[in-house]
């Protein structure tokens, strides 16, 4: 088994890089002042022209250089931060392709074991229906995988062409969850009306759709009650109005709150299976609000304790 190499952590190479160049700027300047007071000292004693000897502006050289080695210190600091942020990319693009293979070798795995099944043994018509439906349910998961993929991929390369239209946004929550139920048949879902009017918002609702699809699939996902509760409500005050996702999912930690709409970000580990899901749903859904001018934020109480998504939406882009 081979032992880690300490000595060649990036940081520590860094820290020591600092150190070694902040202490050849000290050992110069001490040099210089000492070898300018011999100078003076020899001078004074021979009665030499200090024009020629020792010239008057030489300190500015000591503050040129000074300057310089600052310029140094920060492009070698700019520099280790990029290349931090570009390692910890690579760590979640790499434990992105690692969960998100899972994610469609499960239900391809699946598929095949039934289809097995169903082509080698002759089964009554209950349990064919009863099979068909498990591979209907690996078939929307695939669906699904698929479809973020491929609308992240129009959304980040421009090419998604969205028609903004003005739309009642409680209208359009309803009819989704209405023309969805199936999808979410286990689920207790409740949309709460605003007790006072809500604007009508020019939106892509196909992008609208797409929030709503990924806000409500996470948090089914991330729920391990027997019955997954989802709240949808709308709210305003005088500037801003409303759109909450209040979940009785896993929660999650106050030191995730800022990470979970990142790229591939994914609450747990790939390698003990706590991780799920692909780590885009909630980046696209930060990227649609975006799209429209709204934001999303994330609140929760802990693990355990469910979680609230909120779109924040300015009042003034209400066109009713």
């Amino acid at each position: 088994m081979n032992t880690p190499r300490w000595f060649l952590h990036p940081i520590l190479i860094f820290i020591i890089s600092i150190a070694a160049l902040g202490v050849s700027l000290f050992l110069y300047i001490h040099w210089y002042v000492e070898a300018s007071a011999v100078l003076q000292s020899a001078i004074e004693t021979f009665n030499l022209d200090q024009g020629r000897v020792l010239e008057t502006h030489t300190w500015v050289v000591v503050i040129v250089l000074s300057i310089l080695v600052g310029v140094i210190l920060m492009g070698l600091f700019s520099i280790f931060v990029y290349a931090q942020k570009t390692l910890q990319l690579y760590r979640l693009q790499n434990n992105f392709i690692s969960n998100f293979t899972h994610e469609l070798k499960t239900p391809v795995t699946s598929l095949k074991m039934f289809l097995e099944t169903l082509s080698r043994h002759a089964l009554a018509r209950q349990d064919q229906e009863k099979y068909i439906g498990y591979m209907m349910a690996d078939v929307n998961r695939l669906t699904d995988n698929i479809e973020r993929i491929m609308n992240l991929a129009k959304i980040e390369s421009k090419s998604y062409h969205a028609d903004f239209t003005a739309v009642d946004l409680i209208d359009a929550t309803e009819t989704f969850f209405r023309k969805n139920k199936h999808l979410f048949s286990r689920a207790q879902i409740r949309i709460r009306r605003p007790s006072a009017s809500f604007p009508l918002y020019r939106v892509s609702l196909s992008l609208f759709e797409m929030l709503l699809m990924n806000l409500a699939t996470n948090a089914m996902k991330y729920n391990q009650q027997t019955e997954p509760h989802l709240e949808v409500s709308f709210s305003g005050e005088r500037n801003k109005r409303y759109l909450c996702f209040a979940d009785n999912g896993i929660g999650f930690e106050k030191r995730e709150m800022r990470k979970i709409f990142k790229k591939f970000y994914q609450i747990g580990r790939v390698d003990d299976m706590t991780a799920k899901g692909s780590g885009l749903g909630l980046y696209l859904v930060q990227t649609i609000a975006k799209i429209h001018r709204w934001r999303v934020t994330a609140t929760s109480a802990g693990i355990g304790k469910g979680s609230v998504f909120t779109v924040v939406m300015p009042a003034r882009q209400g066109i009713g």
